[in-house]
């Protein structure tokens, strides 16, 4: 079975437009504020679609844009600016950065309640610690949310997940260890990778390799969920060779149109829980 990632954030977006048009009716407007540092062609275009999508959901979208060479303190003063400011509900900040920015230190500019990409230390650490209150960064949100849809259980569930990126990978572990799954993470570094992955029940490629799952590497009937985004000979391809997987697999997602849309779509669902925290 192919899953229909399309579909799942449709639904989504259904009810981030619901959301959106009660939080209007009461006199509050959401709002989502993306920084964007360089020209980078990848980030202007998810910008563009974010825009694009907000519009269409109810949701007012500004669009910050600085040059490559901008000192990094003039990004993290407009972060604290932003911020503070009472009318900001959401914050992006669209990655990757330019070399002689900090990451770390950009992010800690942001204040974590208005973190939608749910990467600031706070929401990282409340989601280890499984405190509430804190942001689920989108692209683990988005595997949680199509695991769900499909009706899956985790419970006892053996999850393998193929890298441990801080956006992806680690949350991940942590949102399926909540569900009760017992999950092991590869790498790079990672011995006889094949002899890991084919004890997947739940199997996930998030390690920006494409065409790295093979056949080989799946159990009969697991699901496979495929984060990778690569781009070859001008086709946009996952890390699973999906023309291989798909007959072994139970269910898979393709790329494009699997796990993508529904990252897009978790974003606005946590825009709209920032913009009822900051109102």
């Amino acid at each position: 079975m192919i899953i229909d990632g399309k579909a799942i954030a449709e639904e989504i977006r259904t009810r981030v437009l619901a959301e959106a048009q009660a939080l209007r009716a009461k006199g509050i407007v959401p709002s989502l504020d993306v920084v964007m540092v360089g020209d980078d062609p990848g980030s202007i275009q998810y910008a563009k679609s974010k825009e694009k999508t907000a519009t269409k959901l109810g949701i007012d979208f500004r669009f910050h844009h600085f040059p490559e060479i901008t000192p990094e303190e003039e990004v993290i003063a407009k972060i604290k600016e932003l911020s503070a400011d009472p009318n900001v509900k959401a914050i992006m900040i669209e990655m990757p950065l330019p070399k002689h920015m900090n990451e770390n230190a950009v992010r800690m500019a942001l204040n974590p309640d208005k973190d939608v990409d749910g990467l600031h230390p706070v929401n990282l650490g409340k989601l280890v610690s499984g405190a509430e209150g804190g942001f689920i960064p989108n692209t683990p949100l988005a595997v949680i949310r199509i695991i769900d849809s499909i009706g899956y259980d985790l419970k006892g569930k053996r999850a393998v997940i193929i890298g441990r990126s801080v956006p992806v990978g680690k949350p991940l572990f942590f949102l399926m260890l909540a569900r009760h799954a017992t999950v092991t993470t590869c790498h790079t570094r990672t011995v006889d990778l094949p002899s890991v992955t084919t004890q997947a029940d739940v199997l996930v490629a998030a390690a920006g390799k494409a065409g790295l799952v093979t056949r080989d590497m799946v159990k009969p009937g697991a699901v496979v969920i495929d984060v990778g985004t690569n781009i070859v000979d001008g086709k946009t391809v996952g890390d699973v060779d999906f023309e291989a997987v798909k007959d072994v697999a139970g269910m898979i997602t393709p790329v494009p149109g699997g796990v993508g849309p529904v990252t897009t779509a978790t974003l606005f669902e946590n825009v709209i829980e920032a913009t009822k925290k900051n109102s």
